[in-house]
């Protein structure tokens, strides 16, 4: 009845869970997550984690599933860390990038005068290149989102998008 799974810990991370709080701490810096889900138990037994239900519903299994992957994405986090590459495409009007504390300003975009704005969220490095873009951080979800909120702040509407390509896009996940 129910499912268990097993998420080996590395060596050289700690993982701790105090409630239904997890901090996994690596070389690369400390996560923490709100696990709670109920019917489902999260313990730390040994050099593993092990996340269980006792329900077969298809609702329970599923959010297993789910919260054993956000452990192994924090374990990969903490030891590797995330990067992303996101390419610059202009064919009409060349795109300037600056950074701005925790804002890319994203200037001549498609000829405008205002610039556009991403938020970049804290607890991701950005690095501008010539025409790249790159985002690297120890949190998965972060890291992916400031590349999503990069991305639609390029989006192009009311124009054909099969003439009109410009953009940042993702092109790179690591």
């Amino acid at each position: 009845m129910g499912i268990t799974r097993q998420v080996e810990i590395p060596p050289g991370v700690d993982v701790t869970l105090e409630g239904s709080v997890l901090t996994v701490s690596g070389p690369k810096g400390t996560l923490t997550r709100d696990m709670r889900f109920p019917q489902i138990g999260v313990a730390v037994e040994g050099s593993e984690v092990v996340v269980s239900t006792a329900s077969n519903k298809k609702r329970f299994l599923a959010m297993s599933g789910t919260l054993e992957a956000h452990v192994k994405c924090m374990i990969q986090g903490v030891v590797e860390g995330y990067e992303y590459r996101m390419k610059v495409v202009y064919s009409h009007f060349p795109i300037q990038l600056k950074q701005q504390g925790n804002r890319l300003e994203i200037a001549n975009f498609l000829g405008e005068k205002q610039p556009r704005i991403a938020k970049i969220i804290e607890g991701v490095t950005i690095k501008i290149g010539n025409d790249e873009v790159t985002l690297t951080g120890i949190d998965k979800e972060k890291v992916g989102n400031t590349a999503a909120n990069i991305e639609h702040a390029t989006k192009i509407t009311n124009r054909d998008p099969r003439v009109f390509q410009d953009g940042i896009y993702i092109t790179e996940r690591a």
